[in-house]
């Protein structure tokens, strides 16, 4: 007999044009796959999760994200750039054990899960042995996260000063020995450095070796840091090294031009406003990737700076990109392009095409897996309901966050996470903190006033 669940009277908001918004619907799942999606379906032989009073929405897909760093959360809060890689990269990341990877990746893994983020592309650039790279997957595997794991180099300056340091053949045995199945909750990505990050001749090793290796490709493209002034994207053009299998970063720097060849060549592009602002990076591209024909992606980057939910990063892409949508003239209309449902659809099926994952996940389509976010709208923050789409992207956070599906398990149910001891996830969180940041000589001012004060 299949394992069936029945998410019951659910205001469903689909992603998908054949079933659209649809109120007091039912979403029937066997096996971890969506079956049907309709009102009054067949509770018989079903576990049955009460969607009353909530909007029920694709799992968030979030791009891009540094998970390895969750302990370091909030230390550099308002930093720039220079700052951030300097304290991150070249003085912290060094210090990293293998299990302060493993704590970072199942802290920011529950916590996406808990915000609603059911699939996380981990930009892994920790991986300075191979103990610390088997670790990450660890705790990815372990939190029940859907996650592109993305293997990238160590964090040491000399893997992102000019560096003449190749990408890591362990990349070979990790595909191997970790991405084996086609039918994983976790897939396998290579997370390269690009042009004015190391040599040419670097570049095109790595983008062969991933190749080889028949990976997905995320890059850091057009970020304004100073000193480095490539055009990132021309240069993977002339070296004819782009295509349909690679997400480009940021690209807040980027040309007209160069966006017009991430299009051409049927790339992809993850934006984080939050972090892109607040350290400088640049103006997100939202806006002039659409006009371009990209479809953008949401990312939340790192949790030292940003909020590590999907909430924020819709709302301030969508400020963002409508201030940009006006001038000083007062006498010309306002005509903004970028809706709230243009964000939703950024958090939900544009991810999912990023990690070359739309045929399983983004949308509430009959025959996908079940990745399925339950948001209270009869909170007091968000009732009453009259636009579904606006409940999500313009009144809910986590808080509202009731029920997280991932693969027909659920992973959170009535605003709790599920089997989490919390206790010891809080240990390994604090041990790794006070780890990793005496070793970097960054204890924070209370901590040596306070000694033993938790």
């Amino acid at each position: 007999m299949a394992n069936r669940l029945l998410i019951k009277n659910g205001f469903v908001v689909s992603q998908d044009p054949a079933i659209g918004n649809r109120p007091e619907t039912d979403i029937l799942v066997e096996d971890g796959k969506i079956v049907a999606v309709a009102p009054g379906l067949d509770t018989v032989d079903a576990e049955v999760v009460d969607a009353t009073g909530t909007v029920v929405i694709p799992g968030f897909i979030d791009t891009h994200r540094h998970t390895w760093e969750t302990a370091t959360r909030g230390l550099l809060p308002s930093c720039t750039i220079d700052q951030y890689l300097g304290a991150m990269i070249a003085t912290l990341g060094p210090a990293y054990r293998p299990q302060d990877i493993y704590a970072g990746n199942l802290l920011g893994s529950l916590e996406a899960l808990n915000a609603g983020i059911t699939t996380l592309v981990d930009w892994s650039h920790c991986n300075n042995t191979p103990e610390h790279t088997d670790a990450g997957i660890a705790g990815l595997r372990e939190a029940g996260i859907r996650a592109m794991y993305a293997h990238g180099t160590p964090a040491s300056a000399e893997a992102w000063v000019d560096s003449v340091l190749p990408h890591s053949e362990d990349a070979r045995r990790v595909r191997s020995e970790h991405f084996s199945s086609d039918n994983d909750l976790l897939t396998f990505a290579m997370a390269l450095r690009g042009p004015g990050i190391c040599r040419p001749e670097i570049v095109e090793h790595d983008w062969r070796l991933a190749r080889e290796l028949a990976s997905r490709i995320t890059v850091h493209v057009g970020m304004r840091i100073t000193g480095l002034h490539t055009q990132a994207v021309n240069e993977l053009h002339k070296a004819g090294l782009m295509g349909p299998d690679t997400t480009y970063v940021h690209a807040t720097t980027t040309t007209d031009e160069e966006i017009q060849h991430i299009a051409d060549t049927g790339g992809t592009i993850s934006i984080a406003p939050y972090v892109e602002m607040v350290l400088g990076l640049g103006h997100p591209p939202t806006g002039r990737a659409m006009d371009r024909g990209l479809n953008p992606t949401l990312s939340v980057d790192v949790v030292c700076t940003a909020p590590g939910d999907m909430f924020t990063q819709m709302r301030t892409a969508l400020a963002q990109d409508r201030i940009r949508s006006f001038g000083d003239d007062a006498d010309v209309p306002f005509t903004a392009r970028l809706t709230h449902a243009d964000l939703l659809q950024f958090a939900t099926l544009n991810g999912a095409i990023a990690c070359g994952l739309e045929d399983r996940v983004g949308s509430l389509s009959i025959g996908k897996d079940a990745d399925i976010v339950l948001i209270r709208a009869d909170s007091i923050n968000t009732m009453p309901l009259v636009d579904p789409v606006a409940t999500v992207t313009t009144s809910a956070d986590t808080s509202n966050v009731d029920t997280v599906i991932v693969r027909g398990e659920i992973r959170k149910r009535d605003g709790r996470l599920v089997g989490v001891d919390m206790p010891r996830l809080r240990a390994l969180a604090e041990e790794s903190r006070d780890s990793v940041l005496t070793a970097a000589g960054l204890t924070p001012e209370w901590q040596q006033t306070n000694a033993g004060v938790r």
